[in-house]
């Protein structure tokens, strides 16, 4: 394993960040690119400086740490829209929608798109408007409204 650390040059760190690009390209979650981006930094600190390998990889190590810490929180998506991926019910509330099952001892549900969702709310009849205010689990929690906005 020693005889492969005296290689570790400029090139081998822009190939092993080229590669942690293509692993964030097929495994996405935004992380990935943090240790790419430490690779091509140590890549391009290399060609520039003499380091010997110890210090490119402690380098590389605590860019890494430095980049998921602080870089990393600055680029999140607009809207919280990273923390409600695959939780579309998150994109429902401010909506309005018709009740499809009238809301009976604060339970009901409404029909958005193909999906029948259940709601909590003050009761209310099949056919009338509610509002979609949060989300408590897997149900919605509703407000009356007198039409759809």
């Amino acid at each position: 394993m020693q005889q492969f650390f005296p290689f570790l040059g400029g090139w081998t760190w822009w190939i092993i960040a080229g590669l942690l690009l293509l692993a964030e390209l097929v495994l996405p979650g935004v992380f990935f690119i943090w240790l790419a981006l430490a690779g091509a930094v140590i890549g391009a600190l290399d060609i520039f400086l003499d380091l010997s390998w110890q210090i490119e990889i402690a380098l590389f190590a605590a860019l890494t740490v430095l980049f998921v810490l602080f870089v990393r929180p600055r680029f999140k998506l607009p809207g919280g829209a990273a923390n409600n991926l695959n939780q579309r019910m998150y994109g429902y509330v401010g909506r309005s929608y018709a009740l499809d099952e009238a809301i009976v001892n604060g339970r009901g549900k409404v029909r958005i798109d193909d999906t029948l969702w259940v709601v909590t709310g003050a009761d209310r009849g099949k056919g009338e408007w509610v509002r979609v205010k949060a989300v408590d689990g897997a149900c919605l929690v509703v407000e009356p409204v007198n039409g759809p906005n």
